[in-house]
C-alpha cells in the first residue's frame, strides 16, 4: 500500500476536520460528492498511528480512499 501526501479541506461541525468535502492531488482538485465509508486505526502500534480512513466518491473522477493521521495532521491518498 502507498501513501500519497495530499492537501484536504474539511467540514469542521462540532469538531475540526470532522469530515472531508475536497482534495488536491498533483495541482488537480477533486470534490468530494459522497462518503461511502469510514473508518478509524487505532494508536496502540507506534508503527501504525491513530488515523482516520474515509472511502470517498468523488464529483468526477471515481472513488479514493484517504487516510488522516491525527496526531501529525496529515492527509494521504491511499493506493
Amino acid at each position: 500500500m502507498d501513501f500519497i501526501p495530499i492537501k484536504v479541506e474539511c467540514y469542521s461541525g462540532y469538531k475540526v476536520d470532522e469530515s472531508p468535502i475536497r482534495f488536491y492531488w498533483d495541482d488537480i482538485q477533486f470534490e468530494i460528492s459522497e462518503i461511502l465509508d469510514r473508518w478509524y486505526q487505532g494508536g496502540t502500534n507506534p508503527e501504525f498511528p491513530s488515523a482516520n480512513y474515509y472511502k470517498v466518491q468523488t464529483a468526477s473522477s471515481g472513488q479514493f480512499i484517504l487516510k488522516h493521521e491525527i496526531k501529525r495532521d496529515t492527509w494521504y491518498l491511499v493506493s
